[in-house]
């Protein structure tokens, strides 16, 4: 996927690209005949982040180390992505770390860019689901 798409969908939060980069990369990935449990776990873990990233921050300490603890999460994420790629060894799960770990460099520790990235992930995983990824 070329960055300048990835760009618009997490930094610009460009619903269109979303939709269109998610369903092509969705269909891709059954192709390569990635798992819904090889998706699933590595969405787990986003969601438990999601959670855990306060929405509206507060001044107050607590908050703050809420915010640290899951923008550190979510880099760490993309060792556990790369380590999932060499063990399994397919081509859609490289294709999903590739993406995915471009897409959390957007991030930057912004929690709407985050929101986006959840967003572009669940699309990818519905579209999945939807060309018969099982």
């Amino acid at each position: 996927m070329e960055s300048s798409k990835l760009r618009k969908i997490i930094v610009e939060g460009d619903a269109e690209t979303l939709i269109s980069e998610a369903r092509v990369l969705g269909e891709q990935l059954v192709k390569h005949k990635l798992t819904t449990s090889q998706i699933r776990n590595i969405f787990g873990t986003v969601r438990r982040i999601e959670m855990n990233w306060p929405v509206s921050p507060k001044t107050d300490q607590e908050d703050r180390e809420r915010i640290r603890k899951a923008q550190r999460e979510l880099l760490l994420l993309k060792p556990k992505m790369a380590y999932q790629a060499k063990r399994i060894r397919r081509k859609g799960v490289q294709m999903l770390t590739d993406v995915l770990s471009e897409a959390i460099d957007f991030v930057d520790g912004d929690r709407e860019r985050f929101q986006n990235f959840v967003d572009f992930f669940e699309a990818i995983l519905a579209y999945h689901k939807a060309y018969g990824g099982n």
